[in-house]
């Protein structure tokens, strides 16, 4: 192993306090799709669609982690993690969307938090990993107002019924990927292709927001609150003028119209102007709602955004420009760990932020086990080199208290189906075993070297 990625290095250039964990989302390793009263949320219907999702793939059965959470806790204690991200599945707890709480959902994640409390291992839930309760659907999902009403009751339940367990709880895991990628183009449940529901979704996505962390805060005050943001990197293909200006209305689209009003009460005058549908669903006090005081956000970095004008697309007017560095992951991302330094530094330069956290960082490496092994260097290289990126912000005085990997293991990768492979442990979806990989082994030596001071 070379010195630029020995563990032991690396661990030192971290606080004592910081925290190291894996990350996961329910509908991506449960499976249990029809277990225990869970109904159909919007990815059971849209993965069952033909033709959108890679190979057919569904999530009914993923790592059937539902029926091996203590093998799987007993996985993370292995490795000695310091925190577990996780998601709620909304179908479990409410699973027509509002009314009837289902116990015996509950009781999962009872046991979920009681085992990672066993364990000495750190809580932190996600309320929204995008498993909409499909009931919502009938009316509208999130282009309907209600449902910013309908997260709220959840967002109560859960913390009513769990709250005294969890170290930290958030309110969305990358709104920009439901809305966007869910309303505009198509391609995550569900499915639509539409500016103008794109700009409802986002509205009331933000509402629910805001009406979450009040919900939240009812039931526990002193529960450290905050939102997932895959605030996106956005680099200029070059110096003009008019792509650093297509930067500029990029910056807006993709990342103000989330932290304009989260933090400052605002949308980003551009996108108002762009997209005149959006002004249309704000109503008097829904600003004041949504700028709910945050203890702390999450940032998922993967890959930059690189953009160059093009003024005959639709607003924000933007092309995607090639990638500079030739080096990419198996998806097809560019790996260039200086966008991670750049997006952190660039949002504490625009906002007032709180600290944060790195909540999903990692690479869809494919390398499969070989003599029951997992050599994924690939992979290896691509935390390494952006856990140093971590440690240069924490030593430039950026308040970063954690990093999280992405994976704990192989998962539904949603469009991608069961094709890209982005854990740290593999899994062999025919016999479900479990196989730490290369890039596991380091994270363990890491987290040990770290926690030995």
């Amino acid at each position: 192993m070379t010195a630029d990625t020995s563990p032991q290095k690396l661990a030192h250039r971290f606080p004592e306090d910081f925290l190291f964990g894996v990350a996961t989302a329910a509908y991506q390793i449960e499976g249990a799709a029809t277990a225990d009263g869970r109904k159909p949320s919007i990815w059971d219907a849209f993965s069952h669609m033909p033709g959108r999702v890679k190979g057919g793939d569904t999530g009914d059965v993923a790592c059937d982690h539902y029926n091996r959470l203590e093998a799987d806790l007993d996985l993370m204690a292995g490795l000695g993690v310091d925190a577990y991200r996780f998601s709620i599945a909304w179908p479990r707890i409410l699973p027509d969307g509002t009314g009837a709480i289902n116990d015996k959902g509950f009781d999962f994640y009872d046991r979920l938090l009681d085992g990672l409390k066993a364990r000495g291992i750190k809580a932190f839930a996600t309320l929204y990993h995008w498993d909409l309760p499909l009931a919502l659907m009938g009316r509208g999902g999130w282009t309907d107002r209600e449902t910013a009403s309908a997260f709220a009751q959840y967002a109560g339940a859960v913390t009513r019924r769990l709250g005294d367990r969890l170290d930290t709880i958030v309110t969305f895991n990358e709104p920009w990927c439901s809305v966007y990628l869910g309303h505009l183009m198509g391609v995550h449940a569900p499915g639509e292709r539409s500016m103008e529901a794109a700009m409802a979704a986002l509205h009331v996505t933000n509402l629910a927001h805001g009406l979450g962390v009040q919900a939240i805060r009812a039931e526990r005050a002193h529960l450290p609150t905050g939102i997932v943001l895959n605030a996106m990197s956005v680099m200029a293909a070059s110096d003009s003028d008019a792509d650093r200006k297509a930067a500029q209305r990029a910056n807006d689209f993709h990342n103000g119209v989330y932290f304009g009003p989260l933090f400052e009460g605002v949308y980003p005058a551009s996108v108002l102007e762009g997209c005149p549908d959006l002004a249309g669903h704000i109503r008097e006090g829904d600003l004041d709602t949504i700028r709910q005081p945050l203890d702390f956000w999450g940032l998922n970095y993967y890959t930059p955004m690189r953009v160059r004008d093009d003024p005959a697309s639709a607003f924000p007017h933007v092309a995607t420009a090639p990638a500079v560095k030739p080096e990419k992951t198996d998806i097809g991302w560019e790996i260039e760990p200086a966008g991670l330094s750049h997006i952190v530094k660039d949002l504490y330069g625009r906002y007032t932020l709180p600290e944060f956290y790195i909540t999903e960082n990692g690479a869809a490496d494919n390398t499969d086990v070989e003599n029951g092994a997992v050599s994924d260097t690939m992979r290896l290289d691509y935390l390494s080199t952006h856990l140093s990126v971590a440690a240069d912000l924490i030593a430039e005085n950026y308040p970063l208290k954690g990093y999280f990997a992405w994976s704990l293991m192989d998962n539904y990768e949603w469009a991608e189906g069961y094709s890209m492979r982005f854990g740290i442990v593999h899994v062999d979806y025919q016999s479900q075993v479990r196989t730490i990989k290369q890039s596991g082994y380091w994270y363990r030596d890491l987290m040990a070297a770290h926690d030995g001071g």
